[in-house]
């Protein structure tokens, strides 16, 4: 069957605008991340898919290494892009990066203008596209002269390969450099993606400040801290979660005690304000304006729909802010 989205996709959802650019972003997005490679059921990442853009959430983002096996999740998202949503490419934002191990030999990961643009190339190959909205430099290269990272961002824009260009997990420091590059060139930096969450508040000892200052969109990933700031873990870990399948970014060590005791005290004042904690995660996020999108990951369509509650509440009183930094510390 056909696949037809919801006529009321732009009732459900807030849209933010990006910094200083004419480019608005909803307030959730989805990565692509780690639930649509060739290891995945291809018709239940479709489903999540569909479900997103029913709900107004226009903006998929990728990585070129993003699957497993690398490059699965593009090319994935490709073929579902072309047979269901071919006459939609223009409400979508797709974004990619590149700047992790990607192929063999000394041209398939960080930062050289060698990389990105055939990296991109790659991308747009296995995605069917002609251009992506964003292209992002996944992380800084501490080799490569930044002058010649940020040349290629500004090349692949002029070329129309991407409409914007834009960074991740740069420092406060290095994003300022990098921003500043950027518009001596003529191609602003739209956006950034650290990771940020309730624990972890990097991004506020000084890179909040700079894109704030400067104009530069926010899109924190891993907001809910690889789902320990979710319900999941208040009775033990379950069988099916990340901790006890992958282990790979959270395993059982992380969930100490005293990490425990910390969930269960959000979960509570979550209660208080008639959310659940991973909504009331996404929303302190999105409570503060130079976050313009927050990005959601999801393993079944349900998740997408449980995710965009957390849009019902994003205001703090004080008191409630300050009952978080409490508990936090």
């Amino acid at each position: 069957m056909e696949y037809q989205p919801s006529s009321s996709r732009y009732s459900n959802i807030q849209y933010r605008r990006c910094g200083n650019s004419g480019l608005k972003l909803p307030a959730l997005s989805l990565g692509l991340w780690h639930n649509f490679g060739h290891v995945n059921d291809f018709e239940n990442s479709r489903n999540i898919i569909h479900t997103a853009f029913d709900n107004g959430i226009t903006h998929f983002d990728l990585a070129n290494n993003y699957g497993p096996p690398p490059g699965s999740a593009e090319e994935n998202f490709g073929k579902i892009l072309h047979n269901d949503l071919n006459g939609y490419r223009d409400e979508l934002i797709v974004s990619t990066k590149a700047g992790y191990t990607m192929w063999d030999g000394p041209y398939g990961d960080w930062g050289s203008k060698k990389y990105l643009v055939s990296s991109l190339d790659q991308s747009l190959k296995r995605m069917k596209l002609d251009y992506v909205d964003i292209f992002y430099h996944h992380r800084p290269d501490p080799d490569t002269p930044l002058e010649e990272t940020m040349q290629a961002l500004d090349l692949i824009v002029r070329q129309g390969k991407a409409l914007y260009a834009g960074i991740s997990n740069y420092t406060a420091e290095q994003a300022g450099k990098a921003i500043k590059m950027l518009n001596e060139l003529g191609t602003p930096c739209l956006i950034h993606q650290p990771k940020y969450s309730m624990f972890e508040r990097g991004p506020e000892k000084g890179l909040l400040d700079v894109l704030g200052n400067e104009g530069v969109g926010c899109i924190p990933f891993s907001p809910l801290a690889q789902g320990m700031l979710t319900d999941k873990y208040l009775n033990g870990i379950p069988a099916d979660s990340r901790v006890a399948t992958s282990g790979v970014f959270l395993n059982e060590s992380s969930i100490t005690p005293e990490k425990l005791d910390t969930i269960k005290k959000l979960n509570a004042l979550a209660g208080q304000r008639g959310q659940k904690l991973a909504h009331m995660a996404l929303a302190w996020l999105l409570k503060d304006e130079r976050v313009t999108s927050v990005l959601i990951g999801a393993s079944k369509p349900a998740q997408v729909t449980d995710s965009l509650q957390s849009l019902n509440n994003i205001a703090f009183s004080r008191e409630e802010l300050d009952a978080i930094e409490t508990i936090l510390k």
